[in-house]
Order: C-alpha cells, then structure tokens, then sequence
C-alpha cells in the first residue's frame, strides 16, 4: 500500500473541519451521546463499551463566570496556593490571573518561544514542593536552525507587580527535532513519587510519525524523568541499548491530556486519526500502537498505511471515539460541589467545544455524557479548584478563563 504523508497544510484543514457544533444530547439515558456516522463504520471496537458508551444523564447545568478574555490562545493553567492562576497563551506569554480577574503583564524570563501553527508556549504546573522552593515547570515549542521541538524548563516565580522567573534551566528536551508546525504534545503532570511526566507528539509528518514506535527517538512518546531533568533509575528502557532512557511508554500520536486518577495512576488522551482519538492509563514499557496499530483514518479519508485496530504486543485503547472530539486538557473531579459528577472524568473538547464526562469502572468505561455545550468556545484545558469549581480555557484569539459553578 502506497505510504502517504499527512501534510501540514491537510493537518491544519482538519482542524478547520473541526469546529463543527456537537449533535444533540440523546432524550433519554442510555443511548450514546454520539449520533453521527462513524468515519470508519468497518472497524469494531475490541470489548464492549469501548466507543460509543452509554449515554448519562446527570441535569448538571452550569453558571459561567469569565474571569479573564482578551487572551492569545490560552493553553494550560495551574492554580498558586494564594488562590492566583498561571495561564499560559501560545503566542508565548505567561500570565498571572489575580483573585479579582486581573491580569499580569507578560512573566519575564521564558526561553524563546517557537509560537507557529499549534506551537508556542503550552503547559505550565508547580513543583510538589512549591511552598518552599517556588518552582515552577513549564512545556513549550523550542526552535533550534530549521527544526523545532518539545522543550520543558522550569525557574523560580517571583510574584509581583512585574512578575518574573529566575534562576531557569531547560530540563528536558525532544530529539530528534523536525521541521513541522504540529503536534508537540506538552502536557505537564507530576506523580506522586514527585517524577515528572511529560507528554509528546509525533509532529504529524511521515518522518516523525514512523518514530513513534521508535526506542531510539522521544517523538510519540510519554516522557518519565526526575524533577531536575536527571533519569530514574526504574524507567522501563534504561538498561536497553540505544533506547532513549526517559522514555515511559510508546506508540502514541499527540496527547494533549494528562491526568492522576484518586489512586495515582497517569491517564492520557491523544489526539488521533480521524475516527481514533483515545483514552488511555500508560504503564511502563508499553506499546500504544501508534501508526502500527490504531482506529481510525487519515484525515483525507484513506486508510492509515499497513495499520490494524488490533495486535498482539501491543495495547488497546480504553476508549475511543469515532467521530474525534479533539480532545484537550482533562480532569479527574473528585470534590462535592458538583455531587453528581464526582468520581468522573472530564475532558475538553476542541471541536465538539464541550465538556465530555466519562464514568470509569474498574479501568473501563461504562458511561458518557456531554456537559456545558453552551460555554461558546474551543475547550482548550480543564481544572478543579480546591473548592471543586471548575475552570476552563478556551482556545481562540479572544481566549478566555471561564469558572464553572453549579447554576441555581
């Protein structure tokens, strides 16, 4: 089969497509939220409830609060414990969101930015000892010549009327760097052993995409390393030779969501093929599959070359959905402002410019339903504030922080 090379320009006109508005809300519980047509009808899921779950109805209904417009792009957010919020935009600026809606000006001390197509400056999250060292981490595109890369850095805040980082180092970097716009992945989340896990793209163009399943390159990858950017010494790869030893799991194409469960364990959710966005709990050493095994097309409706929705040695997905949501930023809500969403999962969509909320049952999926699908915007990045009010930022020229509370 002929291989085809998805294009930059195919790519970005993909994402153009998806911006479409999400199909109603199913009348009654049980039937799946998604109504649309498969993009591949032909591909069936591995187990039950594997796409297309059973439709929840939990009457949640939200009341908006936007606590900051006017942002380029926003990105990623983490909360300061004097109740502040770091918000990242892509362009490249990191801003502090006071109390009472105000922003600061940009956070000086970043390393350049490479702010093109969807790179720019990502994630940001505090180090677990912030309290004491001030530490902050953040993810962003990193050019170096012609090519480019996913980059994280971390320096000290320093709050302020002029805010500013000090002290910065650049603790991890992708190799190799390629010549592309796309896909860098960047989501930022510390285990509670206080390793960081970050999370990387494939960059959407053949070269980059056949490494993903490559040991020897950090493309496709969910990266483990220690918080000053040194390696652990129980990363599944490092006593392979020629394997990358940050290298956590493999096989993926662009995870924009990252999240620890109650009990610890990191979840992701990747940008996929058309019809193959998905969830998953990466463990150590493992295969995703990505472009080997995956559901899903290429984005010009041809099958992804000599790929299978299944194959032993490598893992499946726990959820997948087929229309794509275009999934980005997620959450784990545990608190009781919102009772009847507490134990679940929620995801931002781009595309379908919702909230998605999954319910887990031992490792798998047994319900889904769609929340706020008035918020109006590309649903970029979600958080829960220790008060269990949830915070999305939606992702356009005019991007906002918007604080969700229950309405009534």
């Amino acid at each position: 089969m002929r291989k085809t090379l998805l294009t930059a320009s195919a790519a970005l006109a993909a994402a153009l497509v998806a911006c479409g508005p999400a199909p109603a809300q199913p009348g009654q519980a049980g039937a799946p939220v998604e109504t649309r047509p498969a993009n591949a009808p032909e591909q069936k899921p591995a187990f039950a409830n594997q796409t297309r779950a059973p439709g929840l109805i939990s009457n949640t209904v939200g009341q908006y609060q936007t606590l900051a417009s006017g942002l380029d792009h926003p990105w990623g957010m983490a909360f300061l414990p004097s109740g502040e919020i770091l918000v990242t935009e892509r362009a490249g600026r990191l801003r502090v969101l006071s109390k009472d809606g105000k922003l600061s000006p940009a956070v000086a001390g970043l390393p350049a930015v490479f702010a093109s197509g969807q790179g720019g400056l990502l994630d940001v999250t505090l180090d677990p000892a912030y309290a004491t060292n001030g530490l902050i981490y953040w993810s962003y595109a990193e050019a170096d010549g012609g090519v480019n890369g996913t980059a994280v850095a971390r320096g000290k805040l320093v709050l302020g009327a002029a805010p500013k980082l000090e002290n910065v180092q650049v603790i991890w970097r992708q190799a190799p760097k390629m010549d592309s716009a796309l896909h860098f992945g960047g989501r930022l989340v510390f285990a509670r052993d206080g390793k960081l896990f970050i999370t990387t793209g494939e960059r959407s163009i053949l070269p980059g995409r056949v490494q993903a399943q490559h040991l020897d390159a950090t493309l496709g990858k969910v990266i483990r390393i220690n918080a000053d950017g040194s390696i652990p010494a129980d990363n599944p790869f490092v006593k392979t030779a020629g394997a990358k030893p940050d290298i956590w799991s493999l096989g993926h194409r662009n995870i924009q969501a990252a999240a620890l469960d109650p009990s610890g364990k990191l979840w992701t959710i990747e940008h996929g093929a058309r019809g193959g966005d998905e969830l998953n709990h990466p463990e150590p050493g493992k295969n995703y599959g990505w472009p080997v095994v995956t559901y899903g097309e290429e984005y010009s409706g041809k099958p992804i070359p000599d790929s299978v929705t299944q194959k032993d040695g490598f893992e499946q997905p726990v959820y997948y959905w087929d229309p794509v949501i275009a999934p980005s930023g997620m959450a784990f809500y545990e608190a009781s402002l919102f009772p009847a969403l507490k134990g679940s999962l929620l995801i931002g969509s781009l595309r379908e410019q919702h909230v998605d909320r999954l319910v887990l049952k031992d490792g798998k999926v047994v319900g889904e339903e769609r929340l706020f699908t008035d918020i109006g915007g590309r649903v970029r990045d979600v958080k829960v504030d220790p008060d269990g009010a949830i915070y999305v930022v939606t992702d356009d020229d005019n991007g906002k922080v918007i604080r969700i509370t229950p309405k009534g």
